[in-house]
């Protein structure tokens, strides 16, 4: 008696290029005797575009998260995180495919699709785990609410005409106060993405750390850190601050700050599992080069 193989397929089913990814996928695992899972609203959009969607379980309907052996994804970043939200808690891994423009979080590019799949079949990856924060809003003294984030959690001004006035507190002693855009508070994963833009360093994946790095700040200290992952970071929103805060987990959920609140920022003992067809030690420095088009012209590599 064997047991069913299933993987699900998660993709942004929104572009007529990743239908198509999609329905080349679907083919070739259905062939090589992987059972193909679908969501609900991607069987709907594949069938919608003549995709032989026909016997595929649909995920929920007596297939649950747990049972899956991967979840292969397809489209940038934005899905690779939806995607992490789905998992969240279960330990299944994620294989990105990116169909985006960046995708710092996929591991293979469209054009190695064939190649990919391939190796899923024969079970060629490894996993790596990516450190996650988790992070609360108080009010008070009382929770009123939970998240966690694989990229980053970000206290922001709601409005663009005011500040926030804020308190960045580091393991429960006040580092300073200062009138800013707000605060991010990134994973290495999270690095390349808001942080980044924020002037924030590039930090390999797969160290542990917390980064901190504020946003617009009017002060003479205001340059990003780079934590241990032990460490417990907290912004304060003052309550003589003019502005509206908002909290935004990975710049996909959002919860409204309000006055007097205080987030507080630690890393998660949950990671997120990423399948990985190469190791991220040896490749994160060529990943850079190849989405930022940094140029390595004249490199002549190591002495023999």
């Amino acid at each position: 008696m064997t047991t069913r193989r299933l993987i699900l397929l998660l993709a942004h089913t929104g572009r007529a290029e990743t239908v198509e990814a999609a329905a080349a996928v679907l083919e070739r695992l259905q062939g090589a005797d992987v059972t193909v899972v679908l969501r609900p609203s991607e069987v709907e959009d594949l069938a919608a575009h003549g995709c032989a969607v026909q016997g595929s379980p649909v995920l929920g309907e007596g297939v649950s998260v747990e049972d899956l052996e991967l979840v292969v994804v397809l489209g940038g970043d934005g899905t690779i995180l939806r995607a992490a939200e789905l998992v969240r808690g279960t330990g299944v891994p994620l294989l990105g495919v990116n169909l985006g423009h960046v995708g710092f979080l996929a591991e293979a590019e469209r054009e190695d699709l064939g190649d990919t799949i391939k190796r899923v079949v024969a079970r060629e990856w490894d996993v790596e785990q990516r450190l996650a924060v988790e992070v609360r809003v108080l009010v008070e003294g009382e929770v009123v609410q939970r998240d966690w984030a694989l990229n980053e959690v970000s206290v922001e001004k709601a409005a663009r005409e005011r500040m926030l006035e804020l308190v960045l507190e580091v393991d429960g002693r006040p580092l300073s106060t200062f009138g800013a855009d707000g605060v991010v508070v990134a994973t290495p994963t999270g690095s390349t993405a808001y942080a980044f833009s924020a002037g924030g360093p590039v930090v390999w994946p797969t160290l542990d750390a917390v980064l901190v790095v504020p946003l617009s700040a009017h002060a003479l200290f205001a340059r990003p850190l780079v934590l241990p992952p032990t460490s417990v970071v907290a912004v304060e929103l003052l309550r003589r601050t003019p502005a509206r805060g908002v909290l935004w987990c990975d710049g996909r959920r959002t919860f409204e700050l309000p006055e007097g609140s205080r987030v507080e920022v630690t890393a998660s003992s949950e990671p997120v599992r990423l399948a990985r067809l190469h190791s991220e030690r040896e490749r994160f420095t060529d990943r850079l080069v190849q989405k930022f088009d940094l140029p390595v012209a004249g490199w002549r590599g190591p002495a023999a």
